[in-house]
């Protein structure tokens, strides 16, 4: 059922309802990624994912932490106006709400997280924690000595500067290029938009880790649940 938003934000316990009207005032309040400063919206928390300072609101007190080896062709959404299909269709048999930890898009494939943990998934999205993503990248073309050393010194985008933290060159061949990247940020589509400004197309990208969590063998379309030191270790991870 819709509510008003700050109803929303009051009844979780995060402000009172004057508090709530001025933090979405103030642009600190997002629906499924869009954020929102107009008293009177509506929401339903069943449904959708609102976040407060990009906090989860959940109204699940069981604390659930999963990985899913997303495979290409889903959305990393919970409605999709195109009619995709979406990431939360492999997740059969979970009962409680959970959200996506981050994003891949629709072509991207490896490690996504989900949680019902509002503090979980801030801890591993803010920029402040620099939480490290690993990446495996098959280009299109041969990637030149000349061309590591600009991904080594970072490229200027329209963005900002695209520096990954570590970057090398698994095999390559006169047609295409696998590489391994690790990432403290996560801007949209910001590996694909590099290796565009590069002149290279990315063929493939897939995410093969989050901190020291990696997929290892788990099939994709499948997850499981992370285990008590797994949550542990990356709630603690931060330079």
């Amino acid at each position: 059922m819709k509510e008003r938003l700050q109803k929303i934000i009051a009844q979780a316990g995060i402000a009172s309802r004057r508090a709530a009207e001025k933090m979405i005032l103030d642009g600190r309040v997002s629906i499924n990624g869009t954020v929102v400063s107009v008293l009177g919206t509506k929401a339903d928390l069943e449904k959708d994912e609102i976040r407060v300072e990009g906090r989860l609101i959940s109204t699940e007190t069981t604390k659930v932490y999963l990985m899913l080896n997303k495979p290409r062709g889903y959305v990393t959404t919970l409605d999709d106006p195109q009619q995709r299909p979406i990431v939360t269709d492999l997740l059969s048999g979970v009962q409680e709400k959970v959200f996506p930890v981050g994003r891949l898009d629709y072509d991207s494939e490896g490690l996504l997280l989900f949680t019902n943990d509002g503090d979980f998934a801030l801890r591993l999205q803010h920029p402040r924690f620099q939480v490290s993503k690993t990446y495996r990248v098959k280009i299109d073309g041969y990637l030149s000595n000349q061309e590591m050393r600009l991904l080594s010194e970072g490229i200027t985008m329209e963005d900002g500067l695209f520096r990954p933290v570590y970057i090398t060159v698994e095999r390559k061949s006169s047609k295409s290029c696998w590489l391994r990247v690790t990432l403290m940020e996560g801007r949209n589509r910001v590996i694909r938009r590099a290796f565009d400004c590069l002149g290279h197309s990315v063929v493939r990208l897939i995410r093969v880790a989050v901190a020291d969590l990696s997929l290892d063998d788990l099939k994709p379309g499948t997850y499981r649940y992370l285990k008590k030191r797994e949550v542990m270790r990356l709630m603690s991870t931060s330079i």
